[in-house]
């Protein structure tokens, strides 16, 4: 398969600074590291198919209105964070940017057919052997 990578323009993205949850002591409590990252798939620049199976995706980051939310909160810096976030998005549109290759039936060998009749015709053999035993 080919990836296909999309160039995603900035003014596509918004991009919003907020406070860190949990530990971190004075840190997390005075700056801002965090990062809420927001892109609306119907508004967006991406081919309509691609745009068709994010939206069918079931992805708990789409939200009803069809706009992916992505909150980064691993890394100390802002910076770090927003990298991670549009990383996070990247991979995301990647996932559904290539359609999976199509199963194409195939039908079993005529051996691998006749093992499975004589396998089925022997269990049936010892199972009927178990019945009650006649004079």
């Amino acid at each position: 398969m080919t990836r296909v990578r999309f160039t995603i323009p900035d003014h596509e993205v918004e991009v919003t600074a907020i406070r860190a949850q949990g530990a971190g002591g004075q840190n997390v409590n005075k700056v801002a590291n965090a990062v809420h990252l927001r892109f609306d798939i119907q508004a967006s620049s991406l081919p309509l198919a691609v745009k068709q199976r994010l939206l069918a995706l079931g992805d708990q980051r789409i939200s009803k209105d069809g706009v992916v939310i992505i909150k980064a909160q691993e890394y100390r810096s802002l910076e770090g964070n927003r990298q991670e976030a549009l990383r996070r998005l990247h991979e995301l549109i990647d996932s559904v940017a290539v359609l999976p290759r199509k199963r194409r039936p195939t039908q079993p060998t005529r051996s691998s057919v006749k093992k499975r009749l004589e396998g089925k015709t022997r269990r049936a053999a010892i199972k009927a052997g178990r019945g009650k035993v006649e004079e």
